[in-house]
């Protein structure tokens, strides 16, 4: 078993939401959770093809920074475990399976499939099937952002903000480092958030990287860096709160290293054996739904039969978004070169 960090305390109190906000929570989890066992069902009946990795057990991290945001007005950018970030985002549970079906009415019409998901009508920035590859996209986004706030005077990008995803193996590529200089240097609006689940799929990270504590590179660029227990949706959405307004406030970035857990392996294709047994039920038992539901449940936020509801709601709603991929149609053979851009030879 790989040696365990300290998990940061944090202590919420029962004013930390309301009981809309923490049914609103605990629905966003619920969906991304059901939405990827729902996947690994359609992949293993032969539905989807290719590499799909799936988000269980990191679904605080996702929730807890982007609803911490304004879904639909500030920017996403994500990785090649994408699809719970785009749900997150906004985009249709329907939309996201026919695009894991390679249907046409899917986000990106069924042309990226699992690990590369779009839309620019939820300010999704895209999955990236490139270790870090995200990183210097999120950047630019951020940066047109404060261009076009500062140098046009355009309102409707007052204070955007960018959320920008990625693992632990990422924060040892150079566009980690080149873009947190480039932030750092010209303020830019964007939260870095690391999802360190200890594994860049077989490599463990503390074998890996000099120093395992991502969130203290970030003050060698003189930026603000945090750790959190990313398996507490509650400490997650407090950290990405506080970062969201210091970006709006144009104070600059923030990294947030959220130290979270993924429950299955690196891919459906990964039969997963490099992890002890002690390991995985470490972190089984720290399941952040669990948490969350029992936190609202003792502060009187919640009863057990709201959260049954929206169970149901959710398996309903997984249920129609498989019928509608299934009953998609594939993309038209002459659409193939449609959106490849080249030059005329």
């Amino acid at each position: 078993m790989v040696q365990e960090r300290a998990l940061p305390t944090f202590v919420a109190t029962s004013s930390e939401i309301t009981p809309d906000v923490g049914l609103r929570l605990y629905e966003d989890m619920i969906l991304g959770r059901y939405f990827e066992d729902k996947c690994a069902e359609m992949y293993y009946r032969g539905k989807m093809f290719g590499f799909v990795h799936l988000y269980n057990g990191q679904e605080a991290v996702s929730t807890g920074v982007i609803q911490a945001m304004r879904p639909g007005e500030d920017y996403v950018c994500s990785t090649y475990r994408d699809h719970v970030h785009a749900l997150s985002a906004g985009v249709p549970a329907k939309e996201v399976m026919a695009e894991l079906f390679g249907k046409a009415t899917g986000c990106s019409k069924g042309r990226g499939g699992s690990m590369h998901m779009f839309s620019h009508e939820h300010k999704l920035l895209g999955g990236y099937a490139f270790v870090a590859e995200g990183i210097p996209v999120a950047t630019g986004a951020a940066f047109q952002t404060k261009y076009r706030r500062e140098a046009l005077k355009d309102e409707n990008y007052a204070d955007q903000v960018t959320a920008c995803f990625f693992g632990d193996g990422a924060a040892n590529n150079g566009q980690f480092f080149e873009c947190l200089n480039m932030a750092a240097l010209w303020k830019l609006p964007i939260i870095y958030v690391v999802e360190n689940n200890k594994w860049a799929i077989g490599m463990a990270h503390d074998r890996a990287t000099s120093d395992p504590q991502i969130y203290k590179k970030a003050h060698a660029f003189g930026m603000a860096g945090v750790e959190v227990d990313g398996m507490d949706v509650l400490a997650v959405r407090a950290v990405a709160k506080e970062a969201v307004e210091r970006a709006r406030a144009g104070e600059g970035p923030t990294v947030i290293e959220a130290l979270t857990y993924r429950f299955r392996g690196h891919s459906l294709a990964d039969p997963d054996e490099l992890r002890s047994k002690e390991e995985k039920e470490f972190w089984f038992s720290r399941d952040p739904i669990k948490k969350l539901a029992n936190y609202l449940t003792e502060h009187n936020l919640a009863t057990e039969s709201e959260l049954k509801e929206i169970e149901r709601k959710i398996s309903q709603l997984i249920d129609e978004a498989v019928k509608f991929a299934e009953e998609s149609p594939e993309p038209a053979a002459n659409e193939l070169y449609r959106f490849v851009f080249a030059e005329d030879q």
